[in-house]
């Protein structure tokens, strides 16, 4: 089932990550590039290190000239999360692109991808409260997060479900859509 593939990897990345506790650290995957493992792994990563930034942006004794520099690191690391997700929806296309689909299938609200990057933020949540009153209900929502992904993936294999790929197009990082940018280009 490739939740359980998920969460491992998942697991593995914030484990990975906590050894150095820099966010701007890139580490290579450990897995084999173009692999579905080094996606989510890469995926997992860039998770991690935009859930540190957003920590501290929130510091209430931050610089404001910092502010700005987290701002930006989070909207590249926004950018790169939406991009990979993109990446495992295609691969997940391309992977049933044969399979025939049911007259009477549906199709999900979240892509497979959508579904997984919720799971990646969950894994951090789980390994960030291990000591509090609210793991048990994270775990449980792990659990029937995993579940709903597998099933999603079997109604799409069987044709029960179809997905398509949506471009998230971020307009806050194209210069020909924000005014800021586009006006400074000027």
């Amino acid at each position: 089932m490739i939740s359980a593939q998920c969460n491992r990897i998942f697991e593995q990345v914030i484990s990975d990550y906590h050894q150095y506790n820099d966010i701007f650290k890139v580490i290579d995957s450990p897995y084999e590039e173009g692999t579905i493992d080094h996606i989510l792994y890469t995926k997992c990563w860039i998770d991690t290190a935009q859930w540190h930034m957003e920590d501290e942006i929130r510091n209430p004794n931050i610089d404001s000239s910092e502010v700005i520099k987290w701002k930006r690191a989070i909207d590249k690391s926004n950018q790169d999360r939406t991009d990979i997700v993109e990446v495992i929806d295609s691969y997940f296309y391309e992977k049933f692109k044969d399979v025939s689909t049911s007259p009477t299938a549906k199709i999900n609200t979240e892509s497979p991808a959508w579904a997984i990057d919720r799971l990646s933020i969950l894994a951090l949540k789980v390994y960030l409260l291990q000591c509090s009153e609210k793991l048990s209900i994270l775990l449980q929502q792990q659990v029937d997060l995993s579940l709903a992904i597998d099933e999603l993936l079997e109604d799409i294999e069987k044709g029960e479900k179809y997905m398509k790929v949506y471009r998230q197009m971020k307009m806050y990082n194209d210069p020909n859509l924000n005014p800021v940018l586009y006006n400074n280009k000027k």
